[in-house]
């Protein structure tokens, strides 16, 4: 952890942000040297106020040993903009961290950032779940955010599955932000990685998710929005991946949910409208999983009767009405009813409110 200490020392020197950071170790070569040149003063450089090389935290202060005593307990690790290491995409955007803590292994590209509302609707929750493992099954790394809602169903349908997620957080990897999530951070950390820009101490403020958004965004190839509010974080995470030269998708949503406003503006504004992993698949050119083998896996028969079956291929994530299956079915009302409890009981199917039905869990 000694080679450590000179970035620690830099980076919790108060009032030093990234920009002047950066601004020391492209004048100085190595933190090393920055620190020595402190004892003298740093020159007038980009980012750097008058009388910054002064605040220099000491080896030995609490909080350069705080942070290192968390990320050795936590067997965390720090890689800067100038490693071989540090992500390739990342260091594309025009405003990179320069240090990046980290707990865990670091998966290789591709990345889809997927970012949603924090009070989603189940529907989006449940579509999230599935969506986000089919596409990590896939090989790809699943982006987020570890926030409630869409991004911890985001994470969460990775751990559930086969795949590799990285949470980026805007706080000190000390921090569980969310307190909720605690075992999903575990969890990440042994399929994934957690990041952050931040050093280990850092409250989880306001301020700082902003920051952690571009991060999300600049990993990744992608950005997928499934729900999202007027003025919501999510909108600003596809802002920055527009910025950043990447993709954006977006699930459309019913015009009379509040959740549905961010992803149908991004549509009209340009982004691709998704509603399937497949469909999330092509944008990414992973050719390797087909529209049709990703749709039949969605209405695999499950040893049912074939009016069962027929059914159940009609069920997804979005709710059905019983009156819209008949139609399409052909059943009775009655015939209909009962199939319908036949998938309950056996959790393919689950019954929503007001004779609406989605797919169940064993079913997805």
């Amino acid at each position: 952890m000694d080679h450590l200490l000179p970035w620690l020392r830099l980076q919790l020197t108060p009032n030093l942000g990234r920009v002047g950071l950066i601004s020391l170790i492209k004048h100085f070569e190595t933190p090393q040297n920055a620190l020595e040149a402190a004892r003298r003063g740093w020159p007038n450089l980009p980012g750097l106020r008058q009388g910054l090389s002064d605040l220099v935290p000491d080896s030995n202060s609490d909080t350069v040993q705080q942070a290192c005593q968390s990320l050795n307990k936590m067997n965390g690790w720090v890689i800067t903009l100038w490693d071989t290491g540090y992500p390739q995409r990342l260091r594309q955007i025009s405003d990179p961290p320069a240090l990046l803590y980290g707990c865990g292994v670091l998966p290789e590209e591709p990345y889809l950032a997927i970012v949603g509302a924090r009070y989603p609707t189940e529907v989006g929750r449940n579509f999230t779940e599935k969506l986000s493992a089919q596409v990590a099954e896939a090989g790809v790394v699943i982006s987020s955010g570890l926030a409630r809602g869409i991004d911890t169903a985001a994470h969460r349908g990775v751990i559930n599955g086969v795949g590799k997620t990285v949470a980026v957080l805007g706080c000190g990897l000390d921090h569980v932000y969310p307190p909720e999530n605690k075992s999903l951070y575990q969890k990440i950390i042994e399929q994934g990685a957690l990041l952050s820009e931040y050093a280990p101490g850092t409250e989880p403020l306001p301020g700082h998710f902003p920051g952690r958004n571009r991060i999300i965004s600049g990993l990744s190839k992608a950005t997928l929005v499934v729900e999202a509010a007027c003025n919501s974080g999510s909108l600003i995470t596809a802002e920055f991946a527009l910025e950043q030269g990447r993709e954006v998708m977006a699930v459309p949503g019913g015009i009379d949910r509040k959740t549905s406003y961010g992803p149908n503006l991004l549509i009209k504004q340009g982004a691709h409208p998704v509603t399937e992993a497949s469909e999330v698949l092509e944008i990414l050119g992973m050719t390797g999983v087909s529209r049709k083998s990703a749709s039949n896996r969605q209405k695999t028969d499950h040893n049912l009767s074939e009016p069962a079956s027929s059914v159940l291929s009609k069920l997804d994530l979005n709710p059905r009405h019983s009156d819209e299956l008949a139609g399409e079915s052909g059943l009775t009302p009655m015939e209909l009813s009962a199939i319908l409890l036949q998938l309950e009981l056996q959790d393919y199917a689950e019954k929503l409110p007001g004779g609406r039905y989605i797919r169940g869990r064993q079913a997805r």
